[in-house]
C-alpha cells in the first residue's frame, strides 16, 4: 500500500503497541500526525530524530499535533526486536550500537539508560518477509 499525495494516508500496520493507546490515521482525522519511524539499534535515531520528535510533541501536543513512534527493522534483526522495544519503553535501556554510541558521547545514565523518556505512543511495525523479488 502506498501513500498518494492529495489522498488520505493509508493506515500503518502494527504488530504490537508497547506504550500508549493504540491509534492510526483513521482515528486521528482532526489532528496533524507525525510518525517517527526508527530502529532500536540506530544511534542517530536516539541522538537526533527521537529528541526532535519529543521536542515537537512537547511544543505542539496541546495544539492537536500527535506524535507516534513506530519501531521497525531493515537490518540487525537480532537487535531491532519487539522485546528490545518493550525494554526501551519500560526501562529506558538501550542496546547494541545505540548503547555504544550514546555511551561514547556521554548521553546515557547509569545502566545504559536514556537521559530522556519517550512520552508518545510506541509500536512495533508489522514486518513482512519478502523473497527479494
Amino acid at each position: 500500500m502506498s501513500a498518494i499525495i492529495g489522498q488520505k494516508a493509508p493506515n500503518f500496520a502494527v504488530s504490537d503497541w508497547v506504550q500508549g493507546a493504540p491509534t492510526n490515521f483513521d482515528q486521528e482525522k482532526d489532528h496533524i500526525v507525525l510518525v517517527e519511524v526508527f530502529q532500536v539499534n540506530c544511534p542517530g535515531c536516539f541522538m537526533h530524530a527521537l529528541p526532535e520528535a519529543i521536542s515537537i510533541y512537547n511544543k505542539y501536543k496541546d495544539d492537536g499535533v500527535r506524535v507516534i513512534g513506530i519501531a521497525t527493522a531493515f537490518e540487525d534483526y537480532d537487535k531491532n526486536t519487539l522485546d528490545n522495544l518493550k525494554m526501551l519503553a519500560e526501562t529506558g535501556e538501550v542496546i547494541g550500537e545505540t548503547q555504544s554510541a550514546l555511551s561514547m558521547y556521554g548521553q546515557l545514565q547509569k545502566d545504559n539508560k536514556l537521559s530522556y523518556k519517550i512520552p508518545f505512543p510506541l509500536a512495533m511495525d508489522k514486518l513482512t518477509k519478502t523473497d527479494g523479488k
